[in-house]
């Protein structure tokens, strides 16, 4: 019976997580990379992760900055 009353809990805060959490479609890499925020191609990374900013859409296509003139 103990280990019912630490076992529930700990799956219902464990699965409140995993609904909770979103997935993550820019990789750590493109960071370093470019040495940018995620912000810089992302529009909104809460609402709307796959939105992307001219940056990103650039950086989508040539898979550098090299070269963007944006704002």
């Amino acid at each position: 019976m103990s280990h019912w009353k630490l076992f529930v809990p700990a799956a219902i805060l464990l699965g409140g997580f995993l609904v909770c959490s979103t997935a993550s479609f820019g990789k750590p890499e493109y960071t370093k990379q470019t040495k940018k925020t995620c912000t810089f191609c992302h529009v909104d990374q809460k609402k709307s992760p796959k939105e992307l900013t001219e940056a990103g859409k650039y950086f989508s296509e040539h898979k550098s900055l090299d070269g963007y003139s944006g704002k």
